[in-house]
């Protein structure tokens, strides 16, 4: 997610909080905003390791289509017709 987008949720949960603190009911809100926080928190976090993980896999495919390729022009250096 861009920086700029988590700027704008995060702008936007901070005027959402300000405008329930001005209403009696804060108290009824303040779980539910606490739940969203940490599931959000915890999403980022998922979310950064699978990039990372995406990442390693597409460098592993490309090691492994590296080494084919090399494979192959040895066989033919030392087999293929001359």
């Amino acid at each position: 997610m861009s920086s700029s987008r988590r700027a704008w949720i995060v702008g936007a949960s901070i005027g959402a909080t300000e405008a329930l603190k001005d209403q009696v009911g804060l108290c009824r809100w303040d779980y539910p905003l606490r739940c969203l926080a940490q599931h959000t928190k915890n999403n980022m976090k998922s979310y950064s390791q699978a990039k990372k993980l995406s990442s390693l896999i597409a460098k592993k495919e490309k090691a492994e289509q590296y080494e084919e390729s090399l494979r192959k022009v040895m066989y033919l250096s030392c087999w293929g017709p001359n």
